[in-house]
């Protein structure tokens, strides 16, 4: 990745990439999950909490890297699937049958491998099929041209049966290509114990794995046509979806229009029956029912939209709760504040809420009105139905139904602007002269 963060921390739709991964596994309600982390990698270990971690201090390969979980899996025996952190699409519906593969009866299967068929086989290892199944995986640099030739390719994605894991593993060797301890061997160990082993065939686009920024794009195309559609799904309409963008937690309501070049980051819910327009960005935000917001409108973390509210064109809100049917509809900044209901923020009004050394707060009553471009300088409070004249500056509490207005005395010279350019002219006409 070329990068100072784990592979595994990368983002998919706003949150780390491992972290699809777990949230996959939770499903499953497992006994025990394991990670295996290089060192120093403590950021990935605090992303996968409460799952146990354990450090793989060598990299000597995939086999040796389960290895390093044979003492947190001491004297299990269920099923153990093996998985990978930078193949976060994979699906519960996929893990489930390989599961249900390995327990299969009939077959009693002591690996089950999930493989797939992507149209470039590339240097995928191939699986060796027969009519008894799974004969072997092959990795690209040791397979003959017949075998490179097998479309059914190894995702490495495993599952097994505890009780005879450790027991192939423990005869994986390093006599390859690579000189590594390949997990795909325990494949040809178990076959030659006699023992099945079995493949389920997956979907090439879940299985993709991340191992650069192109392919951690290509991720992302695919988990937002995922997110799009399960939007549009759940009753929302979406004018252009390719053009909008979702995080992993976004939440929309019944009957909810987005427009164009909209972009959700993680944490937002918007509630039923509210148009976005264009050309908006939202984090960490709550839009209530019926309201109104954008286009090029920001919410950032703490902006709290109540019901039938307005938010018009560049409009900044941060932090702050605006109640039902309140209005800032241009041009304004409202940060660590809280709007009353019904109140009217006109044009170019600003909060003025960091000093330089804290952030204060600014109270608008319900009802009040607040004239353009003006400032409010927290901390301060305007109340219920009062007014600020335009071009304002309110330094001090404003009290119920009052007006203030806080701006400079008009100043007036009469003629002035006349002699000013006649002076001007004059002076031009000297020059040319000249």
């Amino acid at each position: 990745m070329k990068s100072d963060l784990p592979k595994v921390m990368h983002p998919l739709a706003g949150r780390p990439m491992i972290q699809h991964l777990m949230n996959t596994v939770a499903g499953l309600t497992p006994d025990k999950v394991v990670v295996v982390v290089g060192p120093g990698m403590d950021v990935v270990a605090a992303a996968v909490a409460p799952a146990q971690t354990v450090v793989q201090r060598e990299r000597l390969g995939t086999g040796h890297a389960v290895m390093q979980a044979r003492e947190a899996l001491k004297d299990f025996t269920g099923d153990v699937l093996v998985l990978y952190g930078d193949t976060p699409l994979i699906t519960r519906d996929t893990l489930d049958r390989m599961l249900a593969e390995r327990r299969n009866g009939d077959k009693n299967p002591s690996v089950v491998v999930l493989g797939f068929k992507p149209d470039d086989p590339g240097h995928y290892g191939r699986l060796v099929v027969g009519a008894e199944g799974l004969k072997a995986i092959v990795e690209f640099k040791d397979a003959n041209h017949d075998q490179r030739e097998i479309p059914l390719c190894n995702s490495g994605v495993m599952a097994f049966d505890g009780a005879r894991m450790w027991g192939l593993l423990d005869r994986v060797g390093n006599d390859n290509a690579k000189g590594e301890y390949y997990l795909t061997d325990v494949v040809g160990l178990a076959r030659g114990d006699g023992a099945n082993c079995s493949f389920v065939l997956g979907d090439p686009q879940e299985l993709l794995g991340v191992n650069s920024r192109v392919e951690l794009a290509g991720a992302e195309t695919i988990v937002q046509a995922h997110l799009r559609e399960e939007a549009m799904e759940n009753g929302a309409t979406l004018i252009d979806p390719a053009s909008v963008w979702f995080s992993w937690d976004t939440r929309l309501g019944r009957d909810v229009v987005v427009w164009p070049h909209v972009v959700f980051g993680p944490g937002v819910t918007v509630g039923d029956h509210v148009e976005i327009k264009g050309f908006c960005h939202f984090e960490g935000c709550s839009i209530a029912h019926g309201a109104d917001v954008g286009p090029y409108a920001r919410l950032r973390p703490g902006a709290e939209i109540g019901a039938k509210a307005h938010i018009g064109n560049f409009v900044e809100i941060k932090k702050s709760v605006l109640d039902e049917g309140a209005k800032v509809n241009h041009l304004s900044y409202i940060g660590d504040a809280h709007v009353g209901a019904a109140a009217n923020v006109g044009a170019g009004t600003i909060t003025c809420n960091y000093d330089g050394f804290a952030k204060s707060r600014t109270e608008i009553g319900a009802g009040a009105f607040i004239g353009s471009n003006s400032s409010l300088v927290a901390p301060v409070k305007v109340g219920a139905r009062a007014m600020i004249g335009a071009g304002s500056v309110i330094t001090k509490e404003v009290s119920d139904g009052a007006l203030a207005v806080g701006r400079g005395a008009q100043m007036e010279v009469a003629g002035w602007a006349d002699r000013f350019r006649a002076a001007k002219a004059a002076d031009k006409a000297k020059k040319q002269g000249n």
